[in-house]
């Protein structure tokens, strides 16, 4: 077991270092100068060559990867100067000679535009992304197993029909899409009779302070959550029909049971297996799936914030955010591969 934990942290610490090297040359390798987009263009020469300076860009390209390398990684060595301590915060574990050992949190630098620390705007802006991600999540859940089961319980019927025949219009559909003819149907065409137009932030700064403002998460939450939907409609569906048609079932008809307690208690407890599966994978999708939604409902979250930032080329809240979400991807996978190896010992690797 520790073998196979070993592995699987080693393999996610390989993905992560793989997806830094590859946005860090897609980004850093591309022409145009990152100063210009700091400072404009009619900054003086002197400002320009220290600010190059600071970030590197005077060096080679390996050097500058050694550099990324090094801001990110959470042990790391420095110049024991007061200018370094403020820049990574950092705290001292063995000093030698001009240099110190030092453990700090990842340095994702600071935006080109306001500069202030990527970290601090991607943390202020990535719990509002995570809220509408466990939404998404949370009413694709409750949906997609009530309705999976209705479908396997009414097998060959209209309505088993209609809801599969929806599922794989919402499997179909892209995100982006789905949102423009929410907002437009349920926002604006509906929108005075419902009360909800999707378009606003989660909190909303007003006289008195930040507000909370639950009804602008509606529209976005339920435009991001029809795709895992569908899923775990037809994931649901399949496997109640597979887990009905046991002997165990049919026992405990004959045993007399009650309708209710042989569908709840003993078929769609086994049944939800794939379906817990399916819901650990889709939460990680759901991160990187917001980043349209956001956009079209102009809700303030890591999405909106990233997509604001390709337009202002503002490249370190681009990778940033990029490493953030791969870093997520990678921490789920290890996650539901180590509860499937404590389920299910056969998954282990020997």
């Amino acid at each position: 077991m520790l073998s196979f934990i070993a592995k699987r942290f080693f393999s996610g610490f390989m993905i992560i270092v793989g997806v830094v090297i590859v946005v860090f040359f897609l980004f850093f390798a591309l022409p145009g100068d990152p100063v210009s987009m700091m400072v404009g263009q009619r900054t003086d020469d002197i400002t320009r060559e220290a600010i190059r300076k600071e970030l590197g860009l005077d060096q080679s390209l390996p050097a500058q990867l050694y550099l990324y390398f090094r801001d990110l990684s959470p042990v790391s060595i420095h110049k024991d100067t007061p200018q370094e301590q403020q820049k990574y915060d950092y705290t001292s574990l063995l000093c030698f000679g001009e240099s110190v050992l030092v453990l700090k949190v990842p340095y994702l630098r600071r935006s080109f535009q306001t500069n202030r620390k990527v970290s601090e705007i991607i943390g202020e802006k990535l719990i509002l992304t995570v809220i509408l991600a466990l939404a998404a999540m949370f009413f694709a859940t409750i949906v997609g197993i009530s309705l999976g089961v209705m479908a396997a319980l009414r097998q060959n019927t209209f309505w088993d029909h209609f809801i599969v025949t929806n599922s794989v219009v919402g499997i179909s559909t892209p995100s982006f899409v789905a949102a423009s003819l929410v907002s437009l149907f349920f926002g604006y065409m509906l929108g005075p009779y419902l009360g909800l137009n999707g378009i606003g932030s989660l909190f909303v700064t007003g006289i008195d302070g930040r507000e909370l403002h639950l009804e602008n998460l509606i529209l976005p939450a339920f435009t991001l959550g029809i795709r895992p939907l569908a899923i775990i409609v037809q994931l649901t569906r399949s496997s109640m029909l597979e887990v009905l048609s046991q002997d165990y079932i049919r026992t405990a008809k004959a045993k007399g049971l009650s309708y209710y307690k042989v569908i709840f208690k003993h078929a769609l407890k086994n049944a939800l297996n794939p379906v817990i599966t399916a819901i650990s994978g889709w939460l990680a999708s759901l991160l990187a799936g917001a980043f349209f939604v956001e956009r079209i409902f102009d809700y303030k979250g890591l999405g909106y914030e990233t997509i604001q930032a390709v337009y202002n080329l503002d490249l370190p809240i681009v990778i940033g955010a990029t490493l953030i979400v791969a870093s997520f991807f990678v921490v789920v996978n290890i996650i539901v591969d180590l509860l499937y190896a404590l389920v299910d010992p056969r998954v282990r690797l020997r």
